[in-house]
C-alpha cells in the first residue's frame, strides 16, 4: 500500500472529553451558537430521556459545499461516549431533519460502521480515539468512539438549517440496567449555516493537478486524522487536499524516482489564494528523500515534532476568521515573512517535500484559526478552474511509495470543463489557469 505524507502529531497528547446529557439544550459545539445556553430555534425539541451513549459534534457548523461531483457536501466528526457500565453495540445512526425527525437525510450502518476487509471508501466510519479502525461496533463501558459523518444534497437549498442524530444500539436501557437491550433516541442538534462557504483563488497554476486525499470518505489520511488538541478532538484536515501534479501521460515522475527533481510538481510556484496577512512561517527544513515517510522511519520519526511535522510552511490570515495553510515547501523558497501583506495570485513559495511527507506535494487547507494543527478545517470553494475527470483511488492505494505508474484511466476526460465556485473532490483532475 502506498502511504502518503499526512500531518500527524508525533508527541503524546491527552484530552478529556465531555458532553451534556440529552434533555438539555444543545451545547455551542452542537448548535453552532455563541453560548452553551443558546436556546434551540422554535420547532426543535430534545426529549428528556436516559442517554447512556453521549453524542457531541466536535466541528464548527459545516456549510454545504459544492463539489466537483455536482453535490453539496456536509462533513463532521461525531464523538460517542458510553457513560454506562454496560457495553453499547452501535447498530445504526440516522441523520434526520431537526424540525421533522421522521425525515431521514443519511443512514450509517453495517459495513459503513465497521468492515475490517474494506480499505477505503464508505466503510469503517466508527473509530477508536482519535481515529484508529476497530474490529467491531462495540463501545465498552466508560469508553469512546468517533464516527465520521458526511452526506450530500442535490442543492444547497435542500439542506435543513438544523439536523439531529437518531442513534440505535444495544446497551443500557436505564441507569440500573446490567444487560444490553435495544435502545434508540434522537439528540444532538447541529446547525447547517446557509451562508458561505468561503471563496478563494487557486493555490497553484498549470495543468494535471490531482486532488489527493480530498473530501470526504474515510480510509485516507486527511479524513482519518482528527487529533486530541487543546481539549478538543480537532478535524484540522477534514477539507484539506494534497495537490500533486502529473505530466500529460498521467505519471507523477520521470527518470530517477529517488530524486525530488524527477517529480513533475517539484519546485512549482505556490500562490496566495486571497489577499491576506502572513501570520506564521517555518523555513529551514531540509528536503526528504522520496519514498520514505518520516513518521514510519525509526530514525526520522522521533525527530518529528508539533512544530516541524508540516515541514516548511506558511499561514495566511485571509479575513472573515479564515486562515489558509500551505505545507511541505522547499527550504529557502519562502518569499514572505510574518506580517507581510500579500495579494491574491502572488507567488509566496515553491512546492517541496519537507516535514512528514514521502513525495513532493502541496498540502493545502482553510481553517477557522491560526493554528495549523489545532484549528478545525472549514469548507471552501475555488473561484475558477477546469475539471478533467478523476483518477482511480484503487490505483493510488495500490501504488508504491514513489507513486510509480500512469494514473490517467477511463475517468480521465479528453477535454476539460470549466467550473466555478466548487471544491475539488478527492481524486479530481484539475487544471488551473497559467
Amino acid at each position: 500500500m502506498w502511504r502518503f505524507g499526512l500531518l500527524i502529531v508525533v508527541s503524546v497528547l491527552l484530552v478529556g472529553c465531555s458532553s451534556s446529557p440529552a434533555g438539555t439544550h444543545a451545547t455551542a459545539a452542537a448548535s453552532g451558537g455563541d453560548s452553551p445556553f443558546d436556546p434551540l430555534p422554535p420547532g426543535i425539541t430534545v426529549k428528556d430521556s436516559y442517554t447512556p451513549v453521549l453524542m457531541e459534534v466536535n466541528n464548527p457548523p459545516s456549510v454545504p459545499v459544492a463539489g466537483t461531483d455536482g453535490k453539496f457536501h456536509v462533513a463532521y466528526n461525531l464523538l460517542l461516549q458510553n457513560a454506562s457500565q454496560v457495553p453499547a453495540t452501535i447498530r445504526k445512526l440516522d441523520v434526520v431533519e431537526a424540525t421533522n425527525t421522521s425525515k431521514v437525510l443519511a443512514t450509517f450502518s453495517d459495513r459503513q460502521l465497521v468492515d475490517p476487509a474494506c480499505n477505503f471508501g464508505d466503510c469503517n466510519r466508527l473509530r477508536s480515539l482519535p481515529a484508529t479502525p476497530v474490529r467491531d461496533s462495540v463501545i465498552p463501558p466508560q469508553q469512546a468512539r468517533v464516527l465520521f459523518v458526511d452526506y450530500a444534497f442535490s442543492s444547497a437549498e435542500d439542506a435543513p438549517k438544523y439536523v439531529m442524530h437518531h442513534l440505535y444500539f444495544d446497551g443500557a436501557a436505564s441507569p440500573v440496567t446490567t444487560t444490553p437491550a435495544p435502545v434508540d433516541y434522537t439528540v444532538t442538534p447541529y446547525s447547517i449555516p446557509t451562508s458561505g462557504p468561503i471563496t478563494i483563488g487557486p493555490p497553484l497554476k498549470g495543468s494535471n493537478w490531482i486532488a489527493l486525499n480530498g473530501c470526504c470518505e474515510p480510509g485516507w489520511p486527511h479524513r482519518s486524522s482528527p487529533l486530541p488538541l487543546n481539549g478538543n478532538l480537532v478535524g484540522s484536515q477534514l477539507f484539506a487536499i494534497d495537490w500533486k501534479q502529473t505530466n500529460n501521460q498521467g505519471a507523477f515522475y520521470t527518470g530517477d524516482k529517488t530524486k525530488n527533481e524527477s517529480y513533475v510538481d517539484y519546485g512549482s510556484e505556490v500562490l496566495a489564494v486571497a489577499d491576506g496577512t502572513v501570520t506564521a512561517i517555518l523555513d529551514g527544513q531540509n528536503a526528504n528523500a522520496p519514498g520514505v515517510l518520516p513518521a514510519a522511519d525509526p530514525v526520522l520519526g522521533p525527530k518529528l515534532t508539533v512544530d516541524n511535522v508540516d515541514g516548511n510552511h506558511i499561514v495566511l490570515n485571509i479575513g472573515n476568521g479564515a486562515y489558509a495553510f500551505y505545507a511541505h515547501l522547499i527550504k529557502g523558497s519562502l518569499r514572505v515573512k510574518v506580517g507581510d501583506k500579500v495579494t491574491k495570485g502572488q507567488v509566496i513559495a515553491k512546492l517541496g517535500n519537507t516535514g512528514n511527507a514521502n513525495a513532493p506535494h502541496l498540502h493545502f487547507q482553510v481553517m477557522n484559526g491560526p493554528s495549523a494543527i489545532a484549528s478545525p478545517s472549514i469548507p471552501y470553494v475555488i473561484d475558477s478552474f477546469d475539471y478533467q475527470g478523476q483518477i482511480s483511488p484503487s490505483s493510488i492505494y495500490n501504488a508504491d511509495n514513489y507513486l510509480t505508474g500512469n494514473f490517467f484511466g477511463r475517468d480521465h476526460r479528453p477535454t476539460s470543463e470549466t467550473r466555478t465556485n466548487q471544491l475539488p473532490m478527492a481524486w479530481a483532475i484539475i487544471n488551473f489557469a497559467g
